[in-house]
């Protein structure tokens, strides 16, 4: 009798986790944990539909960062500024037009009067305390240079599209009213973060560049990627700006609500020195791998969903650029779920928080709620006459 019950017990366990979601547990044995049923919530979006007519009160916004961004308010004790023509003068900009309104000094919250297609004729140099708000039309940046955010802090990037950026020349290139600069060139980043802080990029479309969709480089710190959508490219996100760049190891960024798309190939991060905290993203695909990095930087994934591609020699959600040395590097999974043969190879010991303030710090949900946290990724589709 005793046997009969072992038998139908064990046959009832195995088909109970025919149905199941699971998830790979950070340890050797890779133990598979079944997941929690309570309801996450994206606690962006949370914060930013608590304002009823967001046009009305776009600078709420800026109260909805989380993670090491927190704190990031862009123009939010600015004036209004309109960008009303798409047309670009990287000398001599003209009112009204999107670099005319990045490169002042004083605090501004940048909105559009229309849907347009930016093509700079070299690299968008922003300053400090601005925020570049989408939301209400479709505004792209694309088939030319793209952002440059370098030396300054509080700048917030939301709801626009971002694509096929092309390197910047050399040239003469106006950074504030009364600075023109001599430019040596851009590599063709989507967006290039150097040397600065209490950045902010959320909301937006990202895809086809030349070099990197977004890199932070050169000691940047206290960034939040958060709710982008990535597509069809190669190097996706770099951290970092080479291994022997020690003053990128006070680095900081928070990865959190993004979907990573079709056709990307690899950086999802790659990070270099600093600390990654990789939070509830959707990967869709990799073609090399999702998470690496070099320079022992400390990568902590948590809550994350990874779907592997067919492709049996890539399903593999790490690497390490080296091929000894790494062992103790700080590398941790927990709450992940891993789909199609996905693994993440841990590392390291002792605690790998992000150490978050209190303001900074969030709620990571379990990563089998994250389609539904991810479903809103990329520009939202604002209107007038209702919730954003």
């Amino acid at each position: 009798m005793a046997s009969l019950f072992y038998i139908l017990t064990i046959l009832c366990f195995h088909a109970s986790i025919s149905h199941a979601v699971y998830y790979k547990a950070p340890n050797p044995i890779n133990t598979y944990i079944k997941k929690p049923t309570a309801k996450a919530v994206n606690v962006i979006d949370a914060c930013r539909r608590r304002t009823s007519n967001w046009a009305a009160n776009r600078r709420a916004l800026a109260d909805c960062t989380i993670g090491f961004g927190k704190g990031a308010i862009g123009g939010k004790n600015g004036a209004t500024y309109v960008v009303t023509n798409p047309s670009d003068d990287p000398i001599n900009p003209k009112p009204g037009t999107l670099r005319y309104g990045v490169i002042q000094t004083r605090p501004l919250w940048i909105i559009f009067a229309k849907d347009m297609v930016i093509t700079l004729k070299n690299e968008l140099m922003m300053n400090s305390y601005k925020t570049i708000d989408g939301r209400g039309v479709k505004v792209e940046i694309a088939y030319g240079p793209c952002i440059t955010i370098q030396r300054v802090s509080h700048v917030i990037i939301h709801g626009i599209s971002i694509h096929d950026c092309k390197p910047g020349k050399k040239g003469l290139v106006r950074s504030t009213p009364d600075h023109l600069g001599h430019r040596l060139g851009s590599d063709g980043d989507a967006i290039n973060i150097f040397t600065s802080s209490y950045i902010w990029i959320d909301h937006c479309f990202l895809a086809r560049a030349t070099d990197g969709l977004i890199d932070v480089i050169h000691a940047s710190n206290f960034i939040t990627i958060s709710n982008n959508f990535f597509s069809q490219h190669d190097k996706v996100m770099l951290f970092g700006h080479n291994d022997q760049n020690i003053e990128d190891r006070i680095m900081k960024v928070t990865v959190v609500y993004n979907h990573f798309g079709p056709g990307l190939v690899q950086r999802m991060p790659r990070v270099r020195l600093g600390y990654a905290h990789v939070a509830n993203n959707r990967y869709d695909e990799w073609h090399m791998y999702a998470v690496g990095g070099s320079a022992n930087p400390t990568i902590f994934s948590e809550g994350n969903y990874y779907m592997a591609s067919k492709n049996p020699s890539t399903k593999e959600v790490t690497k390490r650029e080296v091929n000894k040395g790494w062992k103790n590097w700080k590398w941790r999974s927990s709450r992940d779920v891993f789909m199609d043969g996905a693994y993440f190879i841990p590392s390291g010991y002792g605690s790998c928080s992000p150490g978050y303030t209190r303001a900074q710090s969030f709620l990571v949900a379990h990563g089998s709620q994250v389609p539904a946290l991810t479903a809103n990724a990329g520009p939202l589709r604002c209107t007038y006459n209702r919730a954003c």
